[in-house]
């Protein structure tokens, strides 16, 4: 039996015991992302976060049981925040691309985020296998709650026919890429490039009407002038 990392504070959550918990794991996963980025995940220890930290590596090991358990906590963490997005989205407003345009600005801040983003672009292969399938199987609930707010805005006549599976993972794609290049001492905040991405994401697969339903054809090349049949 896999013990889940998250589990045992939700028993305590908002007690001021379990915020004081949060708040030097906070400390720690920040020293950590600084770390990660600076030296890797592969090559930085568990005794370079704790002095990052600024706690004995004794004390880390009280929050973390290593650093598979501090990749499991980000990743699920920016999981929660994710699917919250969906749930959020369905209760304020019910336009579809209303509600892609908080998912998708919620998605791409939390990637870049200083604690979620430093393990964001990490392959899960990492994690031993029973925490990999438990972040397999929340980043699918993800997924498959993304496509059905696209299917609900196709339905709508609010967003283009098309396949809502390939849609959502295009988008997801285009959203997970962004830790690749976002730097955060750079001119254009993490707020910034979600709301820009967010924007220009949904537009692309707007209707143009809210009336009017739309599908992706072949576009075949004009026959220059002069042209015969054949």
């Amino acid at each position: 039996m896999v013990r889940k990392p998250n589990a045992g504070l939700k028993k305590e959550h908002g007690t001021p015991r379990a915020r004081r918990r949060d708040r030097q794991r906070g400390a720690i996963l920040r020293a950590a992302a600084r770390l990660f980025r600076e030296h890797g995940f592969a090559d930085t220890g568990m005794r370079d976060i704790a002095e990052a930290a600024d706690l004995s590596a004794a004390n880390l090991y009280h929050y973390f049981n290593g650093k598979n358990e501090l990749l499991f906590y980000c990743q699920d963490r920016a999981l929660d925040r994710m699917l919250e997005a969906v749930a959020s989205s369905r209760r304020a407003s019910p336009s579809a691309a209303a509600r892609l345009q908080l998912v998708f600005t919620t998605h791409v801040r939390t990637l870049l985020d200083d604690i979620e983003g430093a393990t964001a672009h990490l392959q899960i292969e990492s994690l031993p296998p029973g925490l990999r399938t438990a972040i397999v199987k929340k980043r699918d609930r993800y997924e498959h709650a993304l496509r059905r707010l696209i299917a609900d805005g196709i339905r709508a006549g609010e967003l283009v026919d098309m396949s809502p599976a390939i849609v959502a993972r295009a988008m997801l794609g285009a959203m997970n890429w962004t830790v690749t290049w976002f730097r955060p001492e750079g001119p254009d905040t993490a707020t910034a490039v979600g709301d820009v991405i967010a924007q220009f994401l949904v537009r692309g697969i707007a209707a143009r009407t809210p009336a009017a339903r739309r599908s992706f054809s072949v576009i075949r090349p004009a026959r220059s002038k002069g042209a015969t049949r054949s």
